[in-house]
């Protein structure tokens, strides 16, 4: 009864998830990050749905909440910050989040939360990515980017919505996976200026822009530009360096009025600005997650993108599940021919039980994502009138357009992953938060 040997790509959050989950079954596992240390960088997160119940089975809840950002919740303001709409944070414990949840985290403190979890069972690896693989009959054969090489009865992708791992795993010829939303969105962090309070604020700018500014921490605040149409100077400038694609962006929102002046003078400061990154907005689609001995978890499988709300919460409990799959049909390796293998099983058992919802999760609301993102001043104006209407009524429909968290799918409870304190309640918590 040996312990399955276990290669996770990416060191973010569904690998060290998953990371977690399994070297706590007693499997040996390896993580792989090709990064030179942990990346702490990048935007607010935030946990909905089947995500809060998975994240208090790993025993979280007390760190996370202790770690949280305290967001009031989000306004819609126009060309002057006048307020046109506000949608306070939900905090009753029950039905549906608003825009704001009351588990909003930074994506670093949630990566140094899980690497900590599981760091005491867990080889990490960093600097190192894989090179190559070679699928065997009972093993994966993976070369690393150091020359060293190793066997493993299970390779998985981890590694992102432009997962590396994913590409060796499909055939050269499959058709690209990721698929654009006609979103591109720019975000770094800049100074905290008078005025600047823990509230999401949006606002929105003709020609299908907007800009969006998150606090989080005493002296600084992360700002978001968007822009919702194709762009030939975006793409343009895509593989350029950094002041390049800065000073597109600049350009895009010259005439932007709020804020926005001064957003983008911050931005252009590299010392302000040092964590600038832009990004095309999709979504990951694949026909199976797995093949043979390979599998995928998180956005390198079934990236929602952030107009869904939904990728953290989808990257934990993908993790989760693919995890109890495992638990329930390997609890000892026992290799046997084809389909047989309890491995292969739980993989097809993994997507069989996970795949309705993604399915659902990646069902975009009507509209979606240009609906945030008017044309004309004139759709501006009927968006916030909507929206003022809508938060006034208390009409939860509203954000569930934009969000996709309310799902007909149940959240599994796998005994094999139960910590020994926390007991059955939780699927009645996942219940609540659906």
């Amino acid at each position: 009864m040996a312990p399955l040997k276990v290669l996770i790509c990416g060191g973010g959050i569904a690998g060290p998830a998953l990371a977690f989950w399994l070297s706590k079954l007693g499997h040996d596992v390896t993580v792989v990050e090709r990064f030179p240390s942990l990346r702490v960088s990048g935007q607010q997160l935030d946990l909905r749905g089947p995500g809060i119940p998975v994240m208090k089975r790993m025993g979280l809840e007390d760190l996370f909440r202790s770690q949280s950002i305290k967001e009031a919740g989000m306004q819609f303001v126009d060309d002057h910050g006048k307020q046109k709409a506000f949608y306070p944070v939900n905090t009753s414990g029950e039905g549906l989040q608003s825009f704001t949840t009351e588990y909003e985290i930074m994506r670093g403190d949630l990566c140094r939360m899980l690497y900590n979890l599981g760091k005491t069972r867990v080889k990490y690896i960093f600097g190192v990515h894989v090179d190559s693989f070679e699928q065997c009959a009972d093993s994966v054969s993976v070369k690393f980017s150091d020359g060293k090489e190793d066997q493993f009865h299970l390779l998985v992708g981890a590694d992102g919505q432009g997962s590396r791992t994913r590409r060796m795993m499909l055939e050269p010829d499959a058709p690209d996976p990721f698929h654009f939303l006609n979103l591109y969105i720019a975000y770094f962090t800049i100074p905290r200026e008078e005025g600047d309070e823990y509230m999401s604020t949006l606002y929105n700018v003709p020609g299908k822009r907007f800009v969006f500014t998150r606090r989080h921490a005493p002296d600084t605040i992360q700002a978001y530009l968007g822009y919702c149409t194709a762009s030939d100077k975006l793409d343009n400038v895509k593989k350029s360096d950094i002041d390049e694609q800065k000073k597109a962006w600049a350009e895009l929102f010259a005439d932007a009025a709020w804020k926005t002046p001064r957003i983008i003078r911050d931005m252009l400061n590299d010392e302000a600005a040092n964590d600038f990154y832009s990004q095309e907005v999709g979504q990951v689609r694949l026909n199976s997650w797995s093949r043979g001995r390979v599998v995928l978890v998180g956005d390198a499988a079934y990236c929602p993108s952030p107009a869904t709300g939904m990728g953290t919460t989808s990257g934990l409990t993908g993790a989760y599940v693919l995890a109890g799959e495992i638990a329930k049909y390997c609890s000892c390796l026992e290799i046997s021919d084809g389909l047989k293998d309890p491995l292969f099983h739980a993989l097809s058992e993994y997507e069989k039980k996970f795949r309705p919802f993604m399915t659902e999760v990646q069902t975009l609301g009507p509209g979606m994502p240009n609906i945030v993102a008017p044309e004309t001043q004139w759709g501006i104006s009927v968006m916030h009138l909507i929206l003022w209407l809508a938060a006034l009524l208390g009409i939860d429909a509203v954000a569930q357009w934009f969000l996709r968290e309310q799902n007909s799918w149940d959240l599994p409870y796998y005994e094999e992953l139960a910590i020994p304190t926390q007991g059955r309640p939780e699927s009645a918590i996942a219940k609540k938060t659906r």
